[in-house]
């Protein structure tokens, strides 16, 4: 059952790692939007990967219930973080200099800041897993995975418009906003 939330997990990765899609160059107030929003990208996409190895590692052999449900809180706690240091961001990069900026800046930090609420809510069910029942444990990792997909399912459209046009080449341009080697462990997922 662990392995069903592994899986649903790689969809969460894509939503972050989309920041990455972009190539091509763009003007300097767009390139220095894209720099300072650019530069905390990076340690936010590689501690989602991490979180994700480690749930995907939870996976792995027979792991007693409270090491997997240990596992999964602090995971899902990390990735809630990560969201919402990535809307703190796009807030202190501040509107980005194009057509739309301050409804592209405002889209894509509710955005980031859902995610980053709905994946605490995700550790606060993880955290309440009972460990004693077998059955219960396994219908209470059913439910993450379930809750992890129609997450996975909710859509990056914010994100994506960040990407488009000047903004997003200028993005593709920056070293943090491109996309980190996954980690072995993370690309077993």
């Amino acid at each position: 059952m662990n392995k069903k939330l592994a899986i649903a997990l790689t969809g969460g990765t894509a939503l972050v790692l989309a920041l990455s899609g972009c190539g091509g160059d763009g003007e300097d107030k767009t390139a220095a939007w894209a720099q300072k929003f650019c530069d905390q990208v990076q340690p936010q996409v590689k501690r989602i990967q991490q979180a994700n190895a480690s749930i995907t590692q939870a996976t792995e052999g027979e792991k007693p219930p409270e090491e997997i449900k240990t596992t999964d809180a602090q995971a899902f706690s990390d990735i809630s973080r990560a969201y919402a240091a990535l809307a703190k961001a796009v807030k202190g990069a501040g509107t980005p200099p194009v057509e739309d900026g301050a409804a592209l800046e405002k889209d894509a930090v509710r955005q980031l800041d859902g995610m980053s609420r709905k994946y605490a809510d995700l550790k606060k069910q993880a955290d309440a897993l009972n460990t004693e029942d077998q059955a219960e444990f396994a219908d209470g990792l059913k439910e993450i995975a379930d809750g992890l997909g129609r997450l996975n399912e909710g859509g990056d459209q914010a994100l994506e418009k960040l990407q488009k046009g000047e903004l997003g080449k200028a993005m593709a341009e920056q070293k943090g906003c491109r996309k980190p080697a996954p980690s072995p462990s993370a690309s077993a997922a």
